[in-house]
Parts: C-alpha cells; structure tokens; sequence
C-alpha cells in the first residue's frame, strides 16, 4: 500500500499543489507564472513579448514566487554569484516531512548528488574529477567520429521521401557519440534514446499526474540501467571515457557508487538531450532564413559562429533557478535568504542591451557567443564543447549532403516548459 501512496504524495507536494498554484497566479497575471504556463505551449521564439514585459519590470522584478530577471547583466551575476545556490531548499513543517517521507528511492536529475544542484565542497570535486574525462582535447578528437556518424545516418535516408528529421538524424546523432564516449553498446542505445526522452519533463515542475507517472517509471528504469552498466565496465573496463570516469581518483578518492550513478547518468541524458534541440532548432531556423544559409554557403568558414547564434535565438534550455543563501541585493533590489530567482536564459540572450536587433537571427553576428544559453558561473554546462561541435559537425553535413531541404507542415515542438526543441521536424530532403 505504502507503495503506492508515496508517489502520490510526492507528485502532491512537488507537483500537484505547486502547479494549481502557478495556474491561478497565471490568471491574475503573475509574470513567473505566465511564463510556466505560456512556456508549456508556446515556441521559444513567441514568448519574446513576455520576455520584453518581464524587462519592462526592471532588471529584476518581484514575482508571487519570487523574483524574475530577463536581463542579461543580471542573469550573469545570479548565476556567477557566490550569494545564491541551486536547488531549493527543504520545505519546512508538514509539507517538509511529506516531502521527506515520500522521496523516491531512484536518482532524479534535481536531487543529491546530481551536479545540477549540487554545490561547494561536493561539487567541486565532482566536476574536477569528470572534467579531466570530457577535456576540449577529447571532444576535438571526436570529431571526424561525429561527421562519420552523421553521413551514416543520411546514406540510410530515402531522399525520396518524407523523413521526421528529429526521430532519424537529429536525436540519432548524439546518442551515437555519446553512447560511444561512453561505452554504451549499440543494442542498448535505442533503449538509452527512449528512457532518456521518458524523462526528460523531469526537470520541469508542475507536472500533470500521468506525466508524473510516465517520468517516474522512465527515471526508475535509467536508474537500474545505469547501474548494470557500471558493473559491467568495473568487471571490463574498456576504452571509453566513462570507464575513465569510474577509475579516475583525485587525491586517491574516486566517486562513490551513488556519485558515480548520478554522474554518469546526468553526463548520459544530457549529452544528447539537449543537443537534439540545437540540431532541431538550428535546422529550423536555417530553413526558415534562407539569405542566412545562402551566407553559410558562401563563407563556411562561419558555421561555429552560426551555431552559436542558434543557441542564443532559440536555446536548447529555457530558464534555470537559484534560491539565495543569505540576504543580499541584485541590481539595486533587495533579496532576502532563501528567495527563488529565476533568471531566464532565453531571455537574457534576447536583450537589447547586449545584442542589437535581438529577435533577428544574424550568423554573421559579431557577440553571438555572448549568449547564455549553457548557463554561467561554477555551473556552467560541462557538455559546452561537445555539443558546440555536435551542432557544427550536424547542421553543416545535413545541409550539405541535401541543398534543397524542405520542411513540411506538421512540425510540433516538445511540451517541457525547461528543454526546448522539436518533438517532430517533417522534410522532403529533396
């Protein structure tokens, strides 16, 4: 029985109340919650105008759940700041020993000791120890892997006919490298692909009770995955960097097991979750703007600079939270301890402040790379390098290999409210 009653006090408490919350909030009209519920629904490049409003506030405006910034200086101190922290904090009184009582007996992506949230002493040593694994050096050298991979995939595409570009390429793409960076064996990659997509709406909050279901189900199983795959690569270790990870000591002191699953995991789903929604975005956005690919045609040279502008026009992640540590003060505003800030990434990258004429997507843009889109500060995505030249490598061979690519009706995008990308991307490759 007691089985069963967990999961449902735990959506109710982290889910459940949360979101008829946010609902009721949106209804009056409440910025923080316009954009949970807006952001459900609505493309990234259509919710500009909330971002324009949320600016209109300030650079950082109060919320009925806290605080809210758009602003690109104020999105870069928040997230580089030592005054504020990831994660939210334990609730206190009932709600904080409901929460404690129905916790799940899996590692989840927003829980300890994911390096999402995270921070100081743990958080250092973890993210030492898996940066000398997933060095520059060592994405560089998967690179002509990665373009290897993308001409496989389109030679076992019919050019005659329609193709779901994110199911055949773009979610097929960085799963294969990862799951060779990795050590994951080609007949389970698919397997990895499902779960991974499953729970992805994990990082979101306020989800529906069968959503709920269908995430918990998904994060249970990457989980006992993920812990037979270890085993194995402890038993054979073998030429991959995920086996490197398992060996890797700093100071004689590895990962314990519960860290190294949890590392593993996160490194797992977000090397190629996020990546699917560059490519996707990016294949869009170079459709829909034909003199930008015409530029790219003509000067090549500028297609590490066209996927920076994809990730600042239309990033793979809509926003993140901070809480703060102790009372402090952000552009003039006063924020007390344990505060919920969040700063929206997306927006920042649209600010005019930094980027002129923000809404137009521009690959010859001087300060593309300004954007924000992988975060800042101590958590600054550790995938960065990988997924910049995924999206290169990607986006370059596609167009290449098929000119005369064309997107047909049906498009959808996914419904996260946090990754932001298409769930389909019908073409003709032509």
């Amino acid at each position: 029985m007691q089985r069963l009653v967990k999961p449902v006090v735990r959506w109710g408490v982290t889910h459940g109340l949360p979101r008829a919350a946010l609902l009721v909030a949106a209804r009056r009209g409440d910025l923080q919650a316009r954009l949970f519920v807006e952001g459900a629904t609505t493309p990234t490049l259509r919710l500009t105008g909330l971002f324009d409003e949320v600016r209109a506030g300030g650079p950082l405006s109060r919320g009925a759940f806290g605080y809210l910034t758009a602003s690109h200086a104020v999105v870069r101190e928040v997230l580089g700041g030592n005054d504020f922290r990831t994660g939210i904090g334990p609730a206190a009184g009932v709600w904080g020993r409901l929460a404690q009582w129905s916790a799940a007996e899996y590692l989840h992506p927003m829980a300890p000791p994911s390096l999402l949230v995270t921070e100081p002493p743990d958080h250092t040593r973890y993210r030492k120890l898996v940066t000398r694994v997933f060095t520059v050096r060592a994405v560089e050298n998967l690179r002509g892997r990665t373009e290897e991979i993308a001409h496989e995939l389109l030679d076992a595409l019919d050019p005659a006919g329609p193709v779901d570009l994110v199911e055949a390429y773009c979610g097929l793409l960085p799963v294969t490298v990862i799951a060779e960076i990795l050590g994951v064996p080609p007949a389970q990659r698919q397997r990895v692909l499902t779960l991974g997509t499953a729970a992805a709406p994990s990082l979101d909050m306020g989800l529906p009770w069968r959503r709920f279901r269908r995430v918990h189900t998904a994060l249970a199983a990457f989980d006992r995955w993920l812990g037979e795959h270890l085993e194995h690569l402890r038993a054979q270790p073998g030429d991959n960097l995920l086996s490197q990870l398992v060996a890797a000591r700093e100071d004689g002191v590895g990962l314990t097991d519960l860290e190294l699953r949890a590392t593993a995991g996160l490194v797992l789903a977000a090397g190629f979750e996020t990546t699917v929604n560059l490519l996707g975005n990016g294949i869009a956005l170079l459709h829909d703007n034909p003199d930008q690919l015409a530029a790219l045609r003509a000067e090549p040279s500028r297609w590490a600079n066209a996927v920076e502008e994809v990730l600042r026009v239309d990033p793979p992640v809509l926003l993140t939270g901070r809480m703060s540590a102790r009372d402090t003060e952000v552009a003039g505003v006063p924020v007390p301890a344990g505060a919920l800030v969040t700063t929206i990434l997306a927006g920042a990258n649209h600010d005019p402040a930094v980027f002129a004429d923000p809404d137009r997507f521009d690959v010859r843009r001087t300060n593309a790379r300004e954007h924000i889109a992988f975060s800042a500060g101590r958590h600054y995505c550790l995938g960065a390098a990988l997924a910049r030249m995924e999206g290169e490598v990607g986006l370059r061979v596609l167009f290449d290999r098929f000119p005369n690519l064309r997107l047909t009706p049906g498009a959808t995008h996914r419904d996260t409210r946090i990754l932001r990308g298409y769930d389909r991307l019908p073409a003709l490759l032509g």
